[in-house]
């Protein structure tokens, strides 16, 4: 089994939730981090564990940031983290996938099918290896307790329901370390 990090500096965890009923409104989450095992031989064995800190999300709009880190939605003073921890992964073929696992927001947790593309895998200048995937769902804010919202006058609501997620991710293979082997010495009186 081969573990991964994810390289958060060539990584992207973006969303895109309707605005007004009429356009659409875009945002990510700056800071995260994640460790997969992965079992090359047979994908299905492989696990992924993801946190992202909540107050990290950023839409280019401090005002709207401020209000979707307060209890309205994300309440990111009692619960700092979302979480993804993988359940399972079922292979479509080689290039495609779907990754099935528990997604904890606000304390609430449901699970979520993930649509997963392989982007290949590289080494870098430096002698790292790494891997991309592409990975995309779409959920519903209300089943993780996010309910705020604000009738309009002209009919249907501030903020939609459906949140679209768009990842892109880069792992970064992390190569074993040798056992260390402490030894003791022990003194023999005469």
């Amino acid at each position: 089994m081969a573990q991964w990090i994810i390289d958060d500096s060539h990584s992207l965890i973006q969303f895109t939730v309707r605005h007004m009923m009429i356009s659409k409104v875009r945002g990510r989450f700056d800071r995260f981090n994640g460790t997969i095992t992965a079992d090359e031989q047979n994908p299905a064995n492989s696990s992924v564990n993801v946190q992202i800190d909540a107050a990290s999300i950023n839409t280019r709009d401090a005002k709207r940031d401020g209000h979707l880190t307060s209890p309205d939605f994300l309440d990111v003073a009692s619960y700092p983290y979302i979480t993804f921890v993988s359940k399972r992964i079922e292979t479509l073929d080689a290039s495609h996938g779907r990754l099935i696992g528990d997604l904890t927001i606000r304390g609430v947790t449901r699970e979520v099918t993930l649509d997963v593309e392989y982007n290949g895998q590289a080494r870098s200048p430096w002698g790292t290896v790494s891997v991309g995937f592409h990975a995309s769902t779409t959920i519903n804010r209300k089943d993780w307790g996010l309910t705020w919202n604000m009738a309009l006058e002209t009919g249907g609501v501030l903020v939609g329901d459906e949140v679209e997620i768009d990842i892109e991710v880069e792992l970064i293979r992390q190569e074993e370390q040798p056992e260390t082997v402490e030894a003791t010495a022990t003194l023999s009186e005469g």
